[in-house]
């Protein structure tokens, strides 16, 4: 099912973070796990899924991405931590 996310995905517990936005986030993180995307994810090796945030719109989501990518590392850490202390690949969970 299509629904517009905010997520954010990291190459290990506390290491490269990518934050990126997409109307289907299964298919979207499948895409960055196979490395079938192309640039930055792919080059550092960003393939898991630590956090994610579920929108009503498009609209809201590409905002909340925006604001999430002007944030300071540590703020990034804190919202991850706030939601998924352990680090875990949310992936399995939003099949």
């Amino acid at each position: 099912m299509k629904q517009p996310a905010v997520y954010i995905l990291a190459s290990k517990r506390n290491g490269t973070l990518y934050v990126g936005v997409t109307s289907d986030l299964a298919v979207r993180v499948w895409q960055h796990r196979n490395d079938i995307v192309e640039g930055f994810t792919k080059k550092h090796g960003v393939h898991m899924l630590v956090y994610f945030e579920l929108h009503d719109d498009m609209e809201s989501a590409i905002v909340r991405e925006k604001r999430l990518k002007k944030w300071n590392r540590a703020w990034k850490l804190r919202l991850i931590e706030e939601m998924n202390p352990d680090w875990n690949d949310l992936y399995e969970s939003i099949l």
